[in-house]
C-alpha cells in the first residue's frame, strides 16, 4: 500500500509539472522520482511486463545506460572493421543498417530498410597545395587549407587569379556571385576567390562557367573569427566539375598580392551518385491516425566512428524501442534510423517530402535525438516556445518543449533551450508544420563558466571535444549524460504514446488564432470593398 500511494503521488506531481500549474515538483517528491529512476539495474523480469514498459515511469526505469552502451560496442565494431568509420554509402554504415534491422527484427518488429538516392562524398586523401611560382612553397593540410565538401576531385596546376576580391578587417566581400565578376578571367587558370555574401557552391559554379581549372576559396577575414579553416560544402547540386578547395584568410590574401604566383591543387576524393537507407519500423499497437515518431540518425561523419554523433542517439533509440515492443500505447509510435544526415539531412528529407499530405498528417509528433553522450554535456531541449532564441516551432512545439524541461525538473536537473538551427534531421518536420522537440549535450560549441556551474565539467573546452573526429569512439562518452537523456527520451516517448492531448489543445488553439486572422481580414477586406463603392 505504502508503494502504490507513493506511485499516486508521484505520478499526481507529473501532471501538476508537465501542465504548468507548478515550476517543479516539491523535494520530497523529487525523491520519489530518484527512487523510480535510480540507476541500479532493474528486475528483468519486470522490465519485459508490457505494464512496465508502457508508462512514462516505467520505461525510464528499464531504459539503461549499460544496454544502451552494449549496443554502441556494436557499432564501434562495425566502424573498427570498416575502416574507422560507418558513414552512408560505405560498408560500415551498410553493417549498422543491418544490426539495427536485426536487433528490430529479433524484438519483434516488421522494419522497413527504406532506400534513397545519394550523392555520396567522402575524402580518400588528404589534399595537396603547392606554390610553383614565384617561389616553392607546400602548404599544410588541414592547417593551411582543406577540402570543401561536394567537390569534384581532381589535380590541376595553373595561374592564379584574384576575382574581386576585398581584403581588410570589416570587408564586405561579394567575390565571386555575380558572372561579371569573371570578366576576362583566363580559361585553364585557378579562381582565387573569398568567402562572403553567396554560397560556396554558386563562387565555384561561377568560375567552372567562366573557364578555371580550379578554384581555391579563402575565408572573409571581415572578423577575427572568419580567419580559420572551417566545415563547408559546396552543396549536392553543384556542378562545376573541378577540384576546389578551402584556404585560410591570412593565406588567401597573401596570395592575392603575390604577382606572378602560380599553385598545384591537389582533391583526392570520390563523389559519386548512389544509394543509402533509413530504417523504419512502428509499434503494433496504437492509433495509426495519430503517430508519434523518434528519430536518430544512423551514418558517422567520415573522419571517425560516430560513438556519439550519433551512435548514442541511435543505441538509445534501439534500447528504447526494443523495450517498447512490449508496451501496449494508445497512439503509433514509429523510429527511425537516418541515413546520410551527416552529408545534408538527405534521409530524412526524403523520408518527409516523399509522404502523401494525409500520412503527414497523421504524425502529430517528431523527437530528435541527436549527440545525447557528450563527455562535456549540458542537458539542452530543443527551443520549441521560441523564448530563449526568438524562433518559435510548429504548434506543439512547446508543449513537447515543457514536457522534457518537466522531466529534468522532476529529477532535479538542470536544463536550457538549444537554438532551432536546422541542423539535424527535424528540419524537414519543421518545414512541414510538424510539432517536433528533442535533446541534445552539445558538440564543437564551447562550455561557458556559469554552464560549468550548472552541470560540471570544463569551461573553455568543447561540449564534445571528439566532435567528427577519428576520436569519437567509446572512450568519448558520459555514461552520466547517456543514463539521463536516454530516460528523458523515454519518459517523453512514453507519454505522448498515451496521450498527446497537450500538442492537440496547441495545434487547435494555433488553428483557431489563425481562423480569427482569417475572419478579420476577410472582413477587412468586406469593408474596403463595402466603403470602396461610395468612394468611387
Amino acid at each position: 500500500m505504502h508503494n502504490k500511494n507513493n506511485a499516486l503521488r508521484v505520478v499526481a506531481s507529473l501532471a501538476l509539472v508537465f501542465s504548468g500549474a507548478a515550476l517543479a515538483a516539491p523535494p520530497a517528491e523529487q525523491q520519489r522520482f530518484d527512487d523510480f529512476w535510480s540507476p541500479g539495474k532493474p528486475d528483468a523480469s519486470l522490465c519485459r511486463s508490457p505494464l512496465m514498459v508502457g508508462t512514462p515511469l516505467g520505461l525510464p526505469r528499464c531504459m539503461q545506460a549499460s544496454n544502451v552502451l552494449r549496443h554502441l560496442q556494436s557499432l564501434q565494431d562495425i566502424a573498427s572493421l570498416n575502416d574507422g568509420n560507418r558513414a552512408s554509402g560505405l560498408p560500415g554504415y551498410q553493417a549498422s543498417v543491418d544490426y539495427v534491422r536485426t536487433q528490430l527484427e529479433r524484438a519483434g518488429y516488421q522494419v522497413q530498410v527504406q532506400a534513397f538516392p545519394f550523392l555520396a562524398f567522402y575524402p580518400t586523401g588528404p589534399g595537396v597545395l603547392n606554390a610553383l611560382a614565384p617561389q616553392q612553397q607546400s602548404y599544410v593540410w588541414e592547417e593551411d587549407f582543406t577540402y570543401l565538401e561536394q567537390s569534384d576531385p581532381g589535380t590541376v596546376s595553373g595561374q592564379v587569379v584574384p576575382v574581386d576580391v576585398a581584403l581588410g578587417a570589416g570587408n564586405t566581400s561579394t567575390s565571386g556571385c555575380e558572372a561579371e565578376d569573371f570578366a576576362g578571367f583566363p580559361a585553364g587558370a585557378i579562381a582565387l576567390i573569398q568567402r562572403g555574401t553567396c554560397p560556396f557552391g554558386q563562387k565555384a559554379s561561377l568560375a567552372a562557367e567562366a573557364g578555371a581549372a580550379g578554384v581555391v576559396i579563402f575565408n572573409q577575414g571581415d572578423t577575427e573569427d572568419r580567419k580559420g579553416l572551417m566545415g563547408a560544402t559546396l552543396g549536392a547540386d553543384y556542378a562545376g566539375g573541378i577540384p576546389v578547395l578551402f584556404a585560410t584568410y591570412d593565406n588567401g590574401a597573401a596570395w592575392v598580392q603575390t604577382e606572378g604566383l602560380q599553385l598545384s591543387i591537389t582533391v583526392d576524393v570520390i563523389r559519386e551518385q548512389t544509394e543509402t537507407y533509413n530504417v523504419l519500423a512502428e509499434t503494433r499497437r496504437g492509433n495509426p491516425d495519430n503517430v508519434v515518431m523518434v528519430g536518430a540518425h544512423l551514418d558517422s561523419v567520415s573522419e571517425g566512428p560516430g560513438i556519439n554523433d550519433n551512435g548514442s542517439g541511435s543505441a538509445a533509440l534501439l534500447e528504447m524501442a526494443t523495450l517498447m515492443s512490449k508496451a501496449h500505447p494508445l497512439n503509433k509510435v514509429r523510429f527511425a534510423w537516418w541515413g546520410a544526415e551527416e552529408s545534408g539531412l538527405v534521409g530524412s528529407t526524403h523520408y518527409v517530402t516523399q509522404l502523401p499530405d494525409e500520412e503527414k498528417q497523421r504524425i502529430k509528433a517528431y523527437l530528435n535525438v541527436d549527440m545525447i553522450g557528450s563527455p562535456n554535456f549540458v542537458n539542452f531541449i530543443y527551443d520549441g516556445d521560441g523564448s530563449d532564441f526568438g524562433l518559435q516551432g510548429p504548434p506543439g512545439s512547446a508543449a513537447i518543449e515543457r514536457l522534457l524541461r518537466a522531466y529534468f525538473d522532476l529529477r532535479n536537473q538542470p536544463s536550457e533551450g538549444t537554438e532551432i538551427d536546422f541542423r539535424s534531421d527535424y528540419a524537414q518536420f519543421f518545414d512541414d508544420g510538424i510539432a517536433f522537440g528533442g535533446l541534445f549535450t552539445g558538440a564543437e560549441d564551447v562550455k561557458s563558466e556559469e554552464q560549468a556551474q550548472r552541470y560540471g565539467g570544463a569551461a573553455g573546452q568543447a561540449f564534445d571535444p571528439c566532435y567528427h573526429n577519428e576520436c569519437d569512439n567509446l572512450s568519448n562518452i558520459s555514461n552520466e549524460a547517456l543514463e539521463l537523456h536516454g530516460d528523458a527520451l523515454a519518459f517523453a516517448t512514453s507519454w505522448l504514446s498515451l496521450s498527446t492531448k497537450a500538442i492537440d489543445d496547441e495545434i487547435a488553439a494555433a488553428a483557431s488564432a489563425e481562423q480569427g486572422m482569417r475572419s478579420l481580414r476577410t472582413q477587412q477586406v468586406q469593408e474596403k470593398s463595402r466603403w470602396g463603392h461610395w468612394i468611387r
